[in-house]
């Protein structure tokens, strides 16, 4: 049987490889990861984004800098208290984000052909409760490093 710490580092290898196959090379995967997270939440804000991406907000603050001045992003003032930021995506962020899609389909493809439909729920299921748990643990250590 193989080993589990392999097949973890190989099978992120895969994907990473994969994710470099179809960047644009305009943006880093930094700054993919947050137009992806913008492109679910809409606005948040830039301590939340970090956090969310277990980034210092020195290297988030960089990576967001870029995305404004490609106009991939908007930050304007918040309405509710007047001084914190709210970070959107913009159409240009979200066309960018589509045609990266449009790479990623590959990955879809295979796993629908090699799996049958119940691996694929399987693997679903499975993968799901790993990021969550991965995420949830990653956002802990964050808040330890970098407290409010």
């Amino acid at each position: 049987m193989p080993d589990l710490k392999q097949t973890l580092l190989q099978l992120q290898c895969e994907f990473v490889a994969e994710r470099n196959l179809v960047n644009p090379k305009e943006i880093s995967w930094l700054q993919y990861d947050i137009l992806n997270l913008l492109r679910n939440k809409r606005l948040a804000k830039p301590s939340e984004i970090s956090r969310s991406l277990g980034v210092s907000r020195s290297k988030f603050s960089k990576a967001i800098k870029e995305l404004k001045e490609k106009k991939y992003v908007l930050q304007e003032i918040s309405h509710v208290d007047g001084r914190g930021l709210l970070t959107s995506i913009t159409s240009d962020g979200i066309t960018l984000l589509q045609s990266i899609d449009a790479g990623h389909d590959f990955l879809g493809k295979v796993t629908s052909e090699i799996f049958s439909l119940e691996q694929q729920k399987q693997f679903i299921d499975l993968s799901t409760q790993l990021i969550q748990v991965l995420h949830t643990e990653r956002v802990k250590k964050d808040e330890h490093e970098y407290p409010d």
